[in-house]
């Protein structure tokens, strides 16, 4: 599949962070929900004074109420519009989007870049706190209050066996012709002085709900609900387990993407289109969070 810029475009990478909490996710929607991908690309719009929509393509897209803090995206602008407006585009998409959403560098990309397809990982951050009174006020829209005790260090026996290469059908929302393979390059737990506790969760690419219902599943092994092997059980299970929850998505911050040096951008973007399967299976290139 090519993914070549087309002949009088520009393709410009965006690095942005945004709070979730009042957007229906990154993706625009039919009805019109407000969503991140909307408001950019309807700023994007008005500032360049154009008839048309330019459309961007983003490393992962993000549920409703899921917050970003290192999100990437890539536009294809024409040139002269590029030319035009470079170097004053930041600080006049600053002036025009709602203060919960911020573009932090805008820059030409370098050739083979692709915002999805190019990244070799995203790290994610969920943050929970079991303190008996709750939530500090402050950062309610971004913790969850786990009401029961946790044990950090049993969800992080049961998170070893979750780590490395396999079929996370058990803890995904299932898409039609998409993989559920992933490699999942970290998970962890670290509990703060403040008490707030973060998994940190990191792989090459995440199929549907697979970090919040990840997450759901070592909470009941920190809680004492169910033991340190469970969630590994469910993972070699293959299946959707009712009993895995999928956590509320404001804990959830998309932190950090990570690409290949430059000259490498292009062979990622190809290997990342193809077909994935773990040894003896089948598989086809699967969604994003």
């Amino acid at each position: 599949m090519s993914d070549e810029v087309e002949p009088g475009h520009v393709r410009v990478r965006l690095d942005l962070s945004y709070d979730g909490r009042d957007f229906s996710g990154w993706a625009k929607q039919a009805r019109g929900q407000r969503t991140v991908q909307g408001d950019i690309e309807d700023a994007l719009r008005t500032v360049t004074r154009s008839s048309q929509t330019y459309e961007l393509t983003v490393a992962g897209r993000t549920d409703a109420g899921v917050h970003a803090r290192g999100q990437v995206a890539h536009v294809d602008l024409p040139v002269e519009v590029w030319a035009e407006h470079r170097e004053k585009l930041l600080k006049r998409l600053a002036g025009r989007l709602a203060r919960d959403v911020r573009i932090w560098r805008v820059e030409e990309a370098p050739a083979g870049f692709n915002a999805r397809f190019s990244a070799i990982w995203r790290r994610y951050a969920y943050r929970v706190t079991d303190n008996p009174g709750g939530v500090d006020p402050l950062l309610r829209g971004h913790v969850l209050w786990h009401d029961w005790p946790l044990d950090v260090d049993a969800m992080n026996a049961a998170a070893e066996k979750l780590v490395g290469e396999h079929d996370f059908a058990a803890y995904c929302k299932k898409r039609e012709g998409a993989t559920t393979i992933r490699t999942l390059q970290r998970l962890s737990w670290e509990r703060d002085a403040a008490g707030v506790i973060t998994a940190t969760v990191k792989a090459d690419a995440f199929c549907h709900n697979m970090v919040r219902s990840l997450v759901g599943a070592l909470l009941f092994v920190g809680d004492g609900h169910r033991p340190v092997q469970w969630p590994g059980k469910v993972l070699a299970a293959g299946v959707r387990d009712s009993a895995v929850h999928v956590v509320r998505p404001h804990g959830l911050t998309l932190e950090e993407v990570g690409y290949p040096a430059d000259e490498l951008l292009a062979a990622r973007n190809r290997e990342a289109r193809n077909k994935r399967s773990l040894p003896g299976s089948g598989g086809g290139l699967g969604g994003c969070c």
